[in-house]
C-alpha cells in the first residue's frame, strides 16, 4: 500500500462519525423530484452538493435546466502522471416517501438503527438510493484532499436531480455540455454488492423496449347472446397469440429474437455457477417455487444475460362489477422486452409485430402503438479500469469482487455511451434488501464506510493505470 493511500485510509477511519453526519445532512433534505411541492428542497439539495464539493477543492456550481438543477464540479489533479480524467455520476433526488404510516421512523429524519442481520444501518429516504451511494465517492475524495492536499486523478462530478422522475432534462443537458463532460470514462455508484461481505462490479445492463398491441374484431361491442359463437372475440384472439409467445421450454418464439444474443463466456459461466445463489430462497420470497425461464439455464443467467418478453397488462371488454354479456370490439396488451448486448430494440419490436400478424385471423386487425427502446450495455472486464477497480475492491474486502450482470437498466449509462461516447465503470455498495423506493429504506453502515474506503483505493489504482 502506498504511503499516501495509507494516510487517506487513516483519515477515513478518524472521520467516520463526521462522515455519517454529512450523509444525514443530505438525507434530511426532502428532494422529491416527482412532486412540484418539493422544488425548493431539490434546489437546496443541489446547493448542498455544490457546497460540499467546493469544500474539497472542486470548482463546482449549480446549473439550471428546464427541470431540476444539475450539479457539476471539476478537480484537476496536480500529479504529473498521465492518469485518467474520470466523470463520476450520482443523483440527489429521491422517491416519494409514501405510505408514511409504514415507516418505523420519519423518512427524512435519518438515524442509526440496530439490525439483527447487518448490525448498524442508516435509515431514511435516499439512504441507499442514491445519497448514501454517491456520498461514498465524495467522502473518498474528501479524505484524499484532507490527507494529501490533492486527488490522485482528475475528477469531474455530475449530480442530477431528476433520476427518479425519468431524467427529462438529462439528454439535452448532456448534449449542450458534451465538450465539458466527455472524459476518459464514467464512474457510476448506483448498483450493488453481491452480498454484505462481497463486493461486485456490474458488467452488463439489460436494455428495454416496449410495445402495445390493439386487436380489433367486430366494428362495435356485441351482445353475446345474439353473436356468441359466430362473432370473433378479440380477447380470445389476443390471448391465443400471447399464449404462444413462449414454447414449452421457456424460449421466446418471436422470429430472430435470439439471433444477436452472445453466448455466455465459459469464465463468466464458471464464476456465476460458483456463487452461493439460492434459487429456492430467491423465488420463495415472492411465493414461487419453480424457475419459469429457459430450460437448462440457471436463474442468474436468465436474469443477467438472457433476453425476455413479458406481458405487463391486458385490457378488454367489461371489467366492472357484476356481469355484462358483451363481446368486445377491441382487446389490447402492453409488453416489454428486456434486451442483452447486441440486440436491436427496433428489430425486436418488428419481430413481435411479425409474430402477431402471422397469427391474426383475416377478419381481425392489429394496431401497434409506439413504445420506447434503449439497447443493452456490456463492458470489457479485461480493460485496465476494470482490473484497477477489481484489485482495489479485493484489497478492501479481502475477497475478489463478483462480476455481476444486472437484470434492469440504468439509462444514464446508455446515455453516456450513445451521447458522449464514454464507457462506464459500475461499482456500488447497495444490497437487494435495502428497501429502496419502499418504506424503511436503509443502507448498511458497513457498506457506507467500506464503500468510501473502496473508492479511495480505486482512485489510487486508477492513477497507476
Amino acid at each position: 500500500m502506498s504511503d499516501p493511500l495509507n494516510k487517506v485510509l487513516e483519515v477515513l477511519s478518524g472521520e467516520e462519525d463526521a462522515s455519517t453526519e454529512r450523509l444525514f445532512e443530505i438525507i434530511r433534505i426532502p428532494s422529491i423530484s416527482t412532486d412540484p411541492a418539493y422544488d425548493d428542497a431539490c434546489k437546496d439539495a443541489a446547493e448542498w452538493c455544490a457546497d460540499k464539493l467546493g469544500e474539497i477543492g472542486f470548482d463546482a456550481s449549480v446549473r439550471p435546466t428546464t427541470g431540476k438543477p444539475m450539479v457539476v464540479g471539476h478537480y484537476t489533479s496536480s500529479n504529473g502522471r498521465a492518469s485518467p480524467h474520470v466523470l463520476f455520476y450520482g443523483h440527489y433526488d429521491v422517491q416519494p416517501a409514501d405510505p408514511l404510516d409504514k415507516w418505523d421512523t420519519p423518512p427524512f429524519e435519518p438515524q442509526l438503527k440496530d439490525d439483527p442481520k447487518y448490525g448498524s444501518v442508516i435509515s431514511g429516504r435516499g439512504a441507499s438510493d442514491d445519497k448514501g451511494q454517491f456520498m461514498t465517492f465524495l467522502e473518498a475524495c474528501r479524505a484524499w484532499h484532507d490527507a494529501t492536499g490533492d486527488l490522485p486523478v482528475s475528477v469531474s462530478v455530475l449530480i442530477e436531480g431528476e433520476e427518479e422522475s425519468g431524467s427529462p432534462s438529462l439528454a439535452p443537458f448532456l448534449e449542450a455540455n458534451r465538450d465539458e463532460l466527455i472524459k476518459d470514462f464514467a464512474l457510476v455508484c448506483d448498483t450493488g454488492q453481491w452480498d454484505a461481505d462481497t463486493p461486485a462490479i456490474t458488467t452488463m445492463l439489460r436494455g428495454l423496449c416496449s410495445s402495445e398491441v390493439v386487436v380489433t374484431g367486430p366494428s362495435r361491442d356485441l351482445h353475446s347472446g345474439m353473436y356468441g359463437g359466430a362473432a370473433r372475440n378479440p380477447i380470445r384472439v389476443l390471448t391465443r397469440i400471447l399464449g404462444s409467445l413462449y414454447n414449452e421450454n421457456g424460449a421466446v418464439q418471436i422470429p430472430g429474437f435470439y439471433d444477436d444474443v452472445r453466448p455466455l463466456s465459459p469464465d463468466q459461466q464458471d464464476q456465476w455457477n460458483a456463487l452461493d445463489f439460492d434459487t429456492a430462497q430467491f423465488l420463495g420470497e415472492v411465493g414461487l417455487k419453480l424457475p419459469a425461464g429457459e430450460t437448462g439455464r440457471g436463474v442468474l443467467e436468465q436474469l443477467w444475460s438472457r433476453p425476455t418478453a413479458e406481458i405487463n397488462g391486458i385490457i378488454g371488454g367489461y371489467t366492472g362489477p357484476g356481469t355484462k354479456t358483451v363481446i368486445p370490439s377491441k382487446a389490447s396488451a402492453k409488453l416489454t422486452f428486456r434486451l442483452v448486448p447486441d440486440q436491436d430494440p427496433d428489430k425486436v419490436v418488428s419481430g413481435f409485430k411479425e409474430f402477431v400478424m402471422s397469427r391474426l385471423p383475416d377478419d381481425c386487425s392489429a394496431e401497434f402503438l409506439p413504445g420506447q427502446g434503449s439497447p443493452a450495455v456490456g463492458f470489457d472486464t479485461t480493460g485496465p479500469a476494470f482490473r484497477a477497480a477489481a484489485g482495489a475492491l479485493a484489497d478492501e474486502w479481502g475477497k475478489q469482487p463478483v462480476f455481476m450482470g444486472c437484470g434492469g437498466s440504468i439509462p444514464i449509462v446508455e446515455s453516456f455511451k450513445s451521447q458522449l461516447g464514454m464507457e462506464s465503470l459500475l461499482v456500488g455498495f447497495a444490497l437487494d434488501d435495502n428497501q429502496i423506493h419502499s418504506p424503511n429504506e436503509k443502507y448498511n453502515l458497513t457498506s457506507y464506510r467500506k464503500g468510501a474506503r473502496s473508492w479511495a483505493r480505486i482512485l489510487d489504482n486508477l492513477s497507476n493505470m
